[in-house]
């Protein structure tokens, strides 16, 4: 039965912390936490990798994704095998914190997605999988603060604008090595492109147009995160929050800019120096 779920190999890559586009686990967020938050990152590295993994076939990704989802949920018990301990540890952090298992069960089902589908054919489709892929983390976070209901939709628009910008970011890399394209298709073909153009080295003016109008939606999605710092007790984390917002705002005006075929189009250290200065506008001088 352990191996149907797991198989024989762990695939987890080598990648880390600095291969994300966003600070994790930044000196931001409170010490104590901060082992909760590695924690929470390892696994959705581990997952990240199960899905992304050439060594596996769909059905086995998905095996493994719900068996790492089961794991959380206390109704199996994981081998004594690093990438499967990864929920192991991540449990624990739920039952010490309270923090909802969902925040870890919704990111494998986007996983799940991923493995069995690869392409998408309209904005709402768009959102509806980062739902599942970004909203959590900014979920996980937040509650693990301790922080109050109203912070979630304002973090769940942050994220979703986080994770479109991410897929323009690597909308060659995703295309080339995972066969994978989050561009809704109907878009490129109003515009008189196609997929294969996505494969170009740098973006025909219609290709261009469909880049623009997705990041219009992110605009929009910028316009409601904007409140996020306000709602935010945690000084801390109101100021993580504050920085995040800004750096997204900067990314997506690069991103217009810039062009994402042509050339890795990422966040700079003066951009977050930049963002860090005007995050301070959540906190006034006092007197």
């Amino acid at each position: 039965m352990t191996d149907t779920i797991w198989g024989t190999k762990d695939v987890t890559s080598a990648k880390g912390k600095s291969d994300e586009n966003f600070p994790v686990g930044s000196f931001l967020i409170a010490l104590r936490l901060r082992p909760y938050v590695h924690t929470y990152y390892n696994f959705a590295r581990v997952a990240d990798d199960m899905v992304d993994t050439t060594e596996l076939t769909p059905p086995e990704k998905i095996a493994r994704l719900k068996g790492m989802a089961a794991v959380i949920r206390g109704e199996i018990t994981a081998p004594q095998r690093a990438d499967a301990q990864t929920a192991v540890k991540l449990r624990d952090v739920f039952l010490q914190t309270g923090v909802p298992l969902e925040t870890a069960t919704d990111l494998l089902e986007a996983f799940c997605m991923d493995a069995e589908k690869n392409r998408y054919e309209s904005w709402d489709e768009l959102l509806h999988y980062c739902k599942y892929s970004a909203n959590p983390v900014g979920r996980f976070l937040l509650l693990l603060h301790g922080e109050a209901e109203e912070t979630l939709a304002p973090s769940d628009a942050l994220c979703s604008a986080l994770q479109v910008i991410n897929h323009l970011q690597d909308v060659a890399g995703d295309l080339k090595d995972l066969d994978r394209c989050y561009v809704p298709l109907p878009w490129l073909e109003e515009e008189g492109v196609c997929l294969d153009d996505l494969r170009l080295v740098r973006s025909k003016p219609g290709v261009r147009r469909v880049f623009n109008r997705m990041l219009d939606g992110v605009d929009v999605l910028n316009r409601n995160a904007r409140t996020l710092p306000l709602l935010v007790r945690d000084r801390r984390m109101r100021l993580e929050a504050a920085v995040i917002v800004e750096l997204c705002h900067i990314l997506t005006a690069r991103l217009r800019r810039q062009d994402p075929l042509l050339e890795r189009v990422a966040l700079t250290k003066a951009d977050g120096a930049k963002a860090l200065f005007r995050a301070l506008r959540y906190f006034p001088a006092a007197g």
